[in-house]
């Protein structure tokens, strides 16, 4: 349970939903742990701290480059050091549709939080991240949040989310490729569909979810540690020969060009 024993790790998002499963799972493995939520995170500390592990959180809105530096800069203050950034913030609006039915505000807040949130984390991340790399002698770590529809496309029209995460793809790329030398790996990780408050607003019913599973050959959806796993993989060292990839974590959604048939695999069968 010492995966990041000695980093600490900067968690956008992680006062509730997969954010909060991720803080508490590095929390677990020895990081110490920084949530930057808009949200109250009190009860994902409380749990941290249950669980014998060290957490701090602080108020961030990733759309706004002065507060994520504020945040950043409490980090680094808290701790000293600053190991691992994990982008795990992300909205998907309901009124995100297709390119001609798209409202203009619905564009604007899902690039301000997708794509300016990891920018500008990014921005006030990378020179602590470098520095402490440079001290302890092992590269620092991003892990952006993107999604398997940046591969494949969304289900259901979502031009704005499919567009900011296609972005988030594109900036890790570039990230990787400039700060390799100088002590930083960054990757994407793309999950599939998971059951989290995020995606059971738009599976409101039986029909709605079966119109998502059907695509999905392993016939179930993904559980929240499933992803925090990947997540984890490419915040650790065990993941220190990658960077500029995607692990995509889908149950087989992108490798699919027909749905096999029959139940959803079990060991039970």
């Amino acid at each position: 349970m010492n995966r990041l024993a000695g980093k600490v790790a900067f968690i956008t998002g992680g006062a509730s939903g997969l954010g909060r499963v991720g803080a508490e799972r590095f929390a677990a493995e020895g990081a110490r742990v920084v949530i930057a939520d808009v949200g109250d995170a009190s009860e994902a500390l409380q749990s941290i701290a249950r669980a014998g592990g060290t957490a701090a959180s602080v108020e961030c809105d990733v759309s706004s480059d002065a507060s994520v530096r504020d945040a950043v800069a409490f980090a680094v203050k808290t701790f000293g050091d600053l190991h691992v950034l994990y982008n795990n913030a992300g909205v998907m609006l309901s009124a995100d549709d297709d390119a001609t039915n798209t409202p203009d505000d619905v564009i604007q807040r899902t690039f301000d939080i997708n794509v300016k949130g990891v920018l500008y984390a990014c921005r006030h991340a990378i020179p602590p991240m470098i520095e402490s790399a440079q001290r302890c002698g092992e590269m620092s770590s991003i892990v952006n949040v993107a999604s398997f529809v940046a591969h494949l496309g969304a289900a259901t029209p979502q031009i704005a989310y499919t567009a900011s995460k296609g972005a988030v793809l594109a900036m890790t790329r570039e990230m990787a490729a400039i700060y390799a030398r100088r002590g930083l790996r960054a990757n994407a990780l793309c999950p599939g569909p998971v059951m989290t408050p995020l995606l059971a607003k738009f599976l409101s019913d039986d029909a709605k979810r079966e119109r998502r599973l059907v695509h999905i050959p392993m016939g179930r959806f993904g559980e929240p540690h499933e992803i925090v796993n990947g997540a984890l993989f490419l915040a650790s060292n065990e993941s220190s020969w990658m960077t500029g990839q995607s692990l995509v974590i889908d149950g087989g959604i992108t490798s699919a060009y027909v749905t096999p048939e029959g139940p959803a695999w079990s060991a039970d069968l």
